[in-house]
Formats: structure tokens, sequence, C-alpha cells
């Protein structure tokens, strides 16, 4: 697996985590890098680069996706979708460095493995309308 996969399939979990137990995301993600050592260092950096990214901008890129998710809000996504709209748009809206397809192949990718079956084409729908607007700008 390729480290930026590995890195946004971490930022994922550590993000899942911090939903579910309403810690602070800094206390999930350290207790995420204290429970998995063996994590390259590059992966761990990717990984904390997206969750602290997230975390600053976390308003914004909530917005974009409910600005983009007809009749869906944020608190009636799935979790798990919810989370990989949020990496693949903190991407999109502010990493210059990512390909804006690759962003996209890769949140469709980890949704089809970690989502249900319809995930996939969920994500997909609305990090194209994300893309655009982006692009536009």
């Amino acid at each position: 697996m390729r480290k930026r996969t590995k890195a946004r399939e971490i930022a994922l979990k550590i993000l899942y985590a911090w939903e579910i137990t309403g810690d602070p995301i800094d206390i999930c993600f350290e207790a995420y890098r204290n429970n998995n050592d063996g994590e390259e260092d590059a992966v761990m950096e990717y990984a904390e680069c997206l969750i602290s990214g997230i975390g600053s901008n976390l308003e914004k890129i909530d917005e974009g996706i409910t600005g983009h998710a007809t009749n869906w809000r944020m608190d009636r996504m799935a979790t798990i979708d919810r989370n990989i709209l949020r990496i693949a748009s903190f991407e999109l809206i502010f990493m210059d460095d990512v390909p804006p397809k690759v962003s996209i192949n890769e949140a469709i990718e980890i949704a089809k493995k970690y989502g249900s079956r319809d995930s996939g084409k969920f994500v997909n729908g609305i990090l194209d309308k994300i893309k655009d607007e982006c692009r536009d700008k």
C-alpha cells in the first residue's frame, strides 16, 4: 500500500475515533500513534498533516460538503462517509500538491473498502462538485 493511501486510512480511523469518543482530535491522534509504534514516519507525518488541517478548517470543510450534498445534512451522513469526505475535501481545497483526481480516486477506494455498498458513488458525487468549485476559483 502506498504511503499516502495508508496515511489517509489512518486519518479516517482517527477521525472516526474522534467522533465516536468525543475526545479532542489531537488526543485521538496521540492515542493512535501510541498504539501503533511501527508506522513509518512519512505515513504518520502525512496523517498528522491531514488531521491537523481538518481540525483547523473543519467549519469551512463541512460547509463545502453540505453545500454540495443535496438533501443531506452532515449528521445524517454515515460517519465513515462524512470523514472520507472531510479528508478528500481538505486535500482538494487546501493542498495544491495533491492532484484532484488522486484525492477523489483515493476517497472512492477508501469508501468502497470501509463504507457501505453505495459509499463510493456518494463520495464521488459530492467530491466532483467540490473539485469543480475549487477549479472555478
